[in-house]
């Protein structure tokens, strides 16, 4: 008999997937007595009452049972409607499925998009599943950055336009992002789609911080620009405007006549959201606006917290971001950001993550999610301080 198991008959696009390295600071701090995990993208305040006493209710009823692998038909009409009242935008009930998570929404759109050496131009610093959704599907990433500047973070639409070949199949964009804050402006989109229609490309959307942004009510989507039979799909997840991250269930929008090829991918995946969480997500669309009223303020108020002790520190290059909940903030003379956090971790006994995680733009920078109380923002700063705040 082996004594280890022989890996080599498993796909290598899977073998070589390497472990993000906000995972493996994670690790490295897990189970430390008092650490300040500021290393993921959600806050510390659980999901509100009244969404989950809505998903008991379902259960309580008995509404335990397989359901429309596009979603309830009342979540969709929820969903239609909310577009309508944030976005000023009409859909039809094809145009839109749920899904297990954002996460699921973007595997399902690169599964039905790339084949073996099909190119998806991603715009980053990004979110580090993103490039491995691409590259488990055996399609390549390349690049196109945004740079921080005097004026906050920037994207060259010619420099994007410049990376695209015969071989693109997609672009990605998330905006408000993960972990810039970065938005992209209207006249921007407008180019973009512009630009995407006459390649014929599709336009991936990942719009999950829609709705946490501080100086407009709410961010554009691609979807007010869209007509139906455009190649954009708009990702959405209930995780971070709600606090439901640990619900998995998000929603994308898309081309008409799509839902029934999306429909069985998932009936070879997940089969569909439980019921049950998808009334969950009802109440969250149809009673929660005070609940992203109050995260906003709350995000807001961790943003002023951070970045005013940021600002004043001579080896920080940062810029306030107007979307999301993070601060990514260069520090002079660090190269290696993985090690650096792992240092942190031992030093200060807080978790960041590594710029080095977001893709080869990344490096350099560290990324802090402000989605906490300004207590324990006030005292991972503190200890922050201690290391990086000096000369």
């Amino acid at each position: 008999m082996p004594d280890n198991l022989d890996l080599s008959t498993l796909r290598g696009s899977v073998t070589s997937l390497a472990e993000t390295d906000i995972v493996e600071v994670a690790i490295h701090g897990w189970d430390r007595q008092g650490l300040i995990p500021l290393w993921f993208g959600e806050g510390d305040v659980p999901t509100p009452s009244f969404i989950s006493d809505a998903a008991h209710a379902a259960l309580v009823r008995g509404e335990t049972f397989y359901t429309d692998q596009n979603g309830i038909a009342d979540l969709r009409d929820a969903l239609r409607f909310y577009n309508k009242r944030i976005f000023d935008v009409d859909l039809s009930d094809d145009r839109i499925t749920v899904t297990n998570s954002g996460m699921m929404a973007i595997a399902l759109a690169m599964q039905m998009l790339i084949e073996a050496g099909d190119e998806v131009v991603v715009i980053g610093p990004v979110w580090p599943n993103i490039y491995s959704t691409i590259e488990v599907n055996q399609g390549v990433a390349t690049h196109a950055t945004i740079r921080l500047s005097e004026d906050g973070w920037n994207l060259d639409l010619d420099e994007l336009f410049a990376v695209v070949t015969e071989r693109t199949k997609a672009i990605f964009l998330n905006s408000p992002g993960n972990p810039t804050g970065w938005i992209m402006p209207e006249a921007d989109q407008v180019r973009l789609l512009d630009f995407a229609r006459e390649r014929d490309i599709w336009i991936l959307s990942d719009e999950v911080y829609h709705t946490l942004v501080f100086d407009r009510p709410v961010a554009s989507s691609m979807l007010q620009l869209a007509e139906p039979h455009d190649k954009v799909i708009a990702i959405n997840s209930f995780s971070k405007s709600w606090l439901m991250t640990g619900w998995r269930m998000g929603w994308m929008v898309h081309p008409e006549g799509l839902r029934p090829t999306i429909a069985k991918l998932i009936q070879i995946s997940t089969s569909g959201v439980p019921q049950f969480i998808q009334r969950a997500g009802i109440a969250a669309l149809t009673g929660g606006d005070a609940v992203i009223k109050d995260l906003r303020t709350r995000c807001q108020t961790g943003r002023d917290v951070v970045f005013d002790r940021l600002e004043t520190w001579p080896r920080v290059r940062a810029t306030r971001p107007n979307g999301a909940f993070y601060a990514f903030f260069a520090v002079d003379g660090m190269t290696d950001s993985l090690s650096f956090c792992k240092e942190l971790i031992d030093r200060c006994n807080v978790g960041l993550a590594p710029g080095s995680a977001f893709g080869p733009s990344g490096e350099g920078y560290l990324r802090l999610c402000y989605a906490s109380t300004p207590e324990k923002l006030h005292q991972a700063m503190d200890a922050l301080e201690t290391v990086i705040g000096g000369r």
